[in-house]
């Protein structure tokens, strides 16, 4: 309404058109059809008081009212508003109609239509929040450049972001996963960093810190419940697809991406983390920041005395899982096995993993904590937690059966050391069969039955546990004195004298 007010205020103190739209206010034609219309109503008289703007406004409204137009999809006006409640395009839209509803207008006519939908819906109304010193801090997570890892494989980082919300001073660290214990270190770190704690720290949804997202009542994980109690910080989980909730981080991570990492050449993570760290506190931290209009350095200073200081005993940080206890009485973690009580096979239970430690619950009850392994495959095993008969089976190696085949008798023990070696076939369970024989029988009689199953050339467990059976070993051997070597062969059909043996044939005389 200024333009026509001035045009107005011109036209009754004698300027003509020309001189009007040399000065810019209004075009000739234009100025000319106003002329007209403020003639029909009287403006032009100086006497007359200048109309309002009101009234302006409604005598220019009714003359430029537009020509109305009904789109050719007013029919389907209910649908398509939904469609376009739903972020939907137009071009989306278009092809639905003519493949659904047979709609055979043009683009241009759904255009109108939504057009007209948008216009007559009220607009969307938001209020920025404002936080008082040390109250809240945000998270987040956003992508970062790819870079090789210690095997020499390309790899994207990620990088964690927090950022204090009165102050706008920033964590920044780059790490190859969104692990719990990932998630969890990085909150220590950046505590260690700001040297203090916030009120509040607002998240995401994210699976390493929220199990179940909901707006009313989020499941928090585990072992980030247990930080939040460490550190003495409340975790204010936002509503499931509202992320402008943390616009204070996201913007954080827009700017990370935007002012660090371009134009930057980085080795590995170690240098992007150095490089991280010298850009927040030589040129983030004193940057004037274009919501405060202070530097968030300078704006810290003031914040952190406020906050919550550091506990005097780091928090033990360990991340929770669900495992299984197999049937070979094993947990699997990461690639390793862990051993439980064999009683607890096939049931759930809880793995709580820190750095140097692997705990294993059963609901509240600790049931067995072992060291962490950090090699894929590897079996850490308590024996007693295994059935009776494979512990002892275990228990019973081959240094055990020699030593307690010496303590037997020196009989035993040959006996059994030729079991041991033998290169055929594997007779560890044969050699513990002959040491389990005193159990039943007395030590003597079983040294005495294999000092027997030697004398005969037979060391083997039936042979010993024959003799002990018969009570032969009881009895006086009757070749007891006979050579070894011909204690079988004397006397045999087809023996010959040990003497032919070794005496070379005679060759035969010629007559």
């Amino acid at each position: 309404m200024f333009r026509y007010r001035q045009a107005l205020v011109r036209l009754r103190a004698g300027d003509s058109e020309r001189q009007i739209a040399r000065s810019g206010v209004m075009g000739r034609d234009k100025l000319a059809a106003f002329r007209s219309l403020a003639q029909a109503q009287g403006w032009l008289d100086p006497e007359q008081a200048l109309p309002e703007d009101q009234a302006l406004a409604a005598v220019l409204g009714q003359a430029r009212r537009a020509r109305s137009t009904i789109s050719s999809a007013e029919p389907w006006r209910e649908r398509v508003a939904q469609w376009v409640g739903q972020g939907v395009q137009g071009v989306a839209i278009h092809a639905a109609l003519c493949r659904e509803h047979g709609y055979t207008g043009s683009y241009s006519a759904v255009h109108r239509l939504i057009r007209s939908i948008k216009a007559a819906t009220p607009p969307e109304a938001t209020i920025r929040l404002h936080f008082g010193p040390a109250e809240a801090a945000q998270v987040d997570f956003g992508a970062g450049p790819e870079l090789p890892d210690a095997d020499g494989v390309v790899r994207r980082t990620w990088a964690f972001v927090m950022t204090l919300c009165y102050s706008r001073h920033q964590y920044v660290e780059f790490v190859w996963d969104q692990k719990v214990s990932t998630w969890l270190g990085c909150h220590r770190r950046a505590f260690e960093w700001f040297g203090a704690v916030p009120q509040r720290l607002i998240i995401d949804n994210a699976k390493c810190a929220i199990t179940r997202a909901c707006r009313t009542d989020p499941l928090v994980q585990r072992a980030y419940a247990e930080c939040a109690e460490g550190y003495g910080f409340r975790i204010d989980a936002l509503p499931p697809a509202e992320p402008q909730l943390k616009g204070v981080v996201e913007s954080g991570v827009k700017y990370v991406k935007g002012n660090l990492l371009p134009l930057r050449s980085f080795r590995d993570l170690a240098d992007l983390n150095r490089q991280t760290r010298d850009w927040v506190m030589f040129e983030a931290g004193v940057r004037t920041h274009g919501t405060t209009r202070r530097q968030p350095l300078e704006l810290f200073a003031l914040e952190r005395p406020l906050m919550q200081a550091l506990p005097a005993i780091a928090p033990d940080l360990g991340s929770w899982h669900r495992v299984i206890a197999h049937r070979d009485c094993h947990v699997k973690f990461e690639y390793a096995l862990y051993s439980v009580p064999y009683a607890l096979n096939g049931r759930k239970l809880w793995l709580r993993a820190t750095d140097g430690a692997v705990a294993i619950y059963e609901d509240y009850r600790h049931v067995v904590t072992h060291g962490r392994s950090r090699r894929p495959g590897e079996r850490v095993t308590v024996r007693d937690h295994l059935p009776p008969e494979a512990a002892r089976f275990l228990a019973h190696d081959r240094q055990w059966c020699l030593q307690q085949a010496r303590r037997i008798g020196p009989a035993c023990a040959e006996l059994v050391a030729q079991l041991l070696t033998d290169r055929i076939l594997e007779r560890l369970r044969a050699a513990q069969g002959v040491l389990h024989l005193p159990e039943q029988y007395t030590a003597e009689r079983v040294e005495r039955a294999c000092a027997r199953a030697l004398a005969h050339g037979s060391p083997h467990y039936r042979t010993v546990k024959t003799i002990l059976a018969g009570g032969h070993d009881l009895r006086p051997d009757p070749s007891a004195g006979i050579d070894p070597n011909a204690r079988h062969g004397s006397n045999a059909r087809f023996a010959r004298q040990a003497a032919d043996l070794f005496t070379p044939p005679q060759p035969s005389r010629l007559h």
